[in-house]
């Protein structure tokens, strides 16, 4: 099976060993992604909105270094600090998904890697 992997470069991947994402065959798997910066500061501080756009446009460039895009998107997992901010996350999460609907999970998590963000997603996509 072949495999292609992107990454973002940042220390951190190589520190953990990790990729930003992953193609096998026709799946690809894109881990975990708060909204950072090329600077690796986060965006938008205390704003699920925002962050959850920043997070899936990163998502939506590591699918398509991988020959994948949003439309092949059957799966988001979406990590959150604060569940009561789950309308304006599942607004953010419509505005790239409303005419893809992939299975999509969202859950309350005590926190994340940065402490300034308040959403951390995950997706996976199934190519033809």
């Amino acid at each position: 099976m072949d495999r292609a992997r992107v990454s973002t470069g940042t220390d951190w991947e190589e520190q953990v060993g990790y990729s930003r994402a992953v193609r096998a065959g026709d799946t690809v798997r894109v881990a975990g992604t708060i909204a950072m910066d090329d600077g690796g500061a986060v965006v938008a501080p205390g704003d699920a909105y925002e962050q959850t756009k920043h997070a899936f446009g990163i998502v939506a460039d590591a699918l398509a270094d991988l020959d994948a895009a949003i439309a092949d998107v059957v799966q988001t997992r979406l990590y959150v600090t604060d569940i009561a901010d789950q309308e304006r996350v599942g607004e953010a999460h419509s505005e790239f998904f409303a005419d893809v609907r992939p299975v999509a999970t969202m859950v309350e998590v005590s926190g994340l890697a940065a402490p300034e963000a308040v959403v951390e997603v995950e997706a996976v996509a199934q190519v033809e």
